[in-house]
């Protein structure tokens, strides 16, 4: 299964560049079909780092987007998956706590495109490395979601997941989307699994996100969700004259569950 990473990053430099060269070294090349760092209009040395791997020329399929303006991670996300080659994406944040050697086991859970099986293999860090407050609050926002959504996402937060690109394509986008993904793909009629992952302490840079204004977000975020869950119905085909290829192929991948 041919995959592309994408990874957004702000603010990332001594983090972004190592993190994509784990990639390379971790993630086979019969699986990697690109990379692509997707700057968010940061103001260090993040997209000097990704081009001058390009242009040493030893990562083949790396690509370097960057945003005018700061528009969040969903968005980064976004122009990244927009830009994808392959049917499956794999995600990470650029901050480097994920590990690219969980990709390979991530990917081999998921289904191929169009069949039986999940169609998102999210992330769980069972283990975290962030300080005790964000695990305690990680813990909080994962309980309190889980008891809206019931989407029983134990790390709704980890950046590090695989999925159809098509589904991701055919969401309703929103700031923060990136944190909802089991729930919304769950809403759309998809399966969704729940895989253990390693978790890396930050080695350069500072977090984006703190306790409070991560709360604030995801409360206002929360409610929007749990109104998109209960507006959205997406009934199953039962029939369908004449039988057309495509038509079978989109409503295989659409009525997943």
């Amino acid at each position: 299964m041919r995959i592309t990473v994408v990874i957004p990053a702000l603010n990332e430099a001594g983090n972004i560049g190592r993190l994509v060269t784990e990639t390379y070294e971790h993630v086979p090349t019969e699986m990697l079909a690109e990379v692509i760092v997707v700057d968010d209009a940061s103001t260090d040395a993040t997209g000097e780092e990704i081009k001058a791997l390009i242009r040493a020329g030893k990562h083949p399929g790396l690509r370097y987007l960057r945003h005018d303006q700061r528009s969040g991670q969903s968005a980064a996300l976004r122009s990244g998956i927009t830009a994808a080659s392959s049917p499956v994406i794999a995600t990470m944040d650029g901050d480097g706590q994920n590990d690219p050697r969980d990709i390979p086991k991530l990917v081999a859970r998921l289904a191929e495109p169009g069949m039986p099986g999940p169609a998102l293999v999210n992330g769980w860090r069972t283990s975290r490395k962030d300080t005790g407050s964000k695990r305690w609050a990680s813990k909080a926002a994962n309980w309190i979601r889980d008891a809206v959504l019931k989407d029983e996402c134990p790390d709704t937060g980890c950046g590090i997941k695989a999925y159809w690109r098509d589904v991701f394509l055919r969401l309703p986008f929103f700031t923060s989307m990136h944190r909802y993904l089991p729930a919304l793909f769950q809403t759309y009629g998809h399966e969704v699994a729940y895989v253990p992952v390693n978790d890396r302490p930050r080695i350069a840079g500072v977090s984006k996100y703190n306790n409070l204004n991560r709360a604030l977000v995801g409360l206002y975020d929360l409610v929007g969700v749990s109104w998109i869950r209960k507006r959205t119905k997406v009934p199953r085909i039962i029939e369908g004259l004449p039988a057309s290829h495509s038509a079978d192929a989109d409503h295989q991948g659409l009525n997943r569950g």
